[in-house]
């Protein structure tokens, strides 16, 4: 079974989320300080989180930073903050996805069963699987070989291991520092403006309109994701 950890300090509205966690199967635990829901996502074993921005103690801004810098589950934020300026920051420090209150439960259990999903594809269940498909678009991660609609389409190397890389952490938002880090192992003070470049080059190549991605979005003021 499923485990989700839920990071409210509101305890009815924690209570009210473990209950319909718990009607579709999943295991729930529960905390409500910014510090006791670090210590518990960093020990646990825990599939998902839910995540509230303002806590006592650590901020949900800053907790979701920190269990990002370990952790790759999917953490979902739900909060009373409805500014684009927060929505903004949260996927920046890397959440997967942004539920505002008030809330439907059945939409939240139903985003949560969906980022699940995807986690376990990509990540879990399929994480050796040698090839990664979305939609059209295949990466044969062994022969480093990209296809579109079954047509194989020539990838440069710095091209090719930014490509599998946003696949691999499907609808995460990485920022031009990160993915220059992660993908040039160099310090983000470097050139940054090759990433822009690699990210057109790649959209190029696999976008059936470039101007108009379907795979990789441009998330203003946060960077970038490739959507599944």
């Amino acid at each position: 079974m499923q485990k989700i950890l839920i990071i409210e300090d509101e305890t009815a509205i924690a209570e009210l989320q473990r209950d319909y966690f718990e009607l579709h199967g999943y295991i729930v635990d529960i905390c409500h300080t910014g510090d006791d829901g670090l210590a518990i996502a960093l020990k646990g074993a825990h599939d998902l989180i839910i995540l509230d921005l303002q806590l006592p103690g650590i901020d949900g801004f800053e907790l979701c930073k920190q269990i990002r810098r370990v952790k790759e589950i999917p953490i979902l934020i739900v909060s009373a903050k409805k500014e684009e300026i927060d929505k903004i920051r949260g996927f920046g420090l890397g959440a997967d996805d942004f539920i505002t209150k008030p809330f439907s439960p059945n939409e939240l259990v139903a985003r949560a069963k969906a980022h699940l999903s995807r986690y376990e594809r990509f990540m879990g269940k399929n994480k050796d699987s040698e090839k990664i498909r979305i939609r059209e678009l295949t990466i044969d991660k062994a022969s480093r070989r990209v296809f579109v609609h079954g047509k194989e389409v020539i990838f440069t190397a710095k091209e090719f291991d930014l490509l599998l890389f946003l696949a691999t952490h499907p609808n995460r938002v990485f920022s031009k520092e990160e993915l220059f880090e992660r993908i040039w192992g160099i310090d983000s003070a470097g050139d940054l403006p090759t990433v822009t470049v690699h990210i057109r080059r790649i959209r190029e190549k696999i976008e059936a309109d470039p101007s108009a991605p379907q795979f990789i979005d441009t998330i203003w003021g946060a960077g970038y994701r490739l959507t599944v």
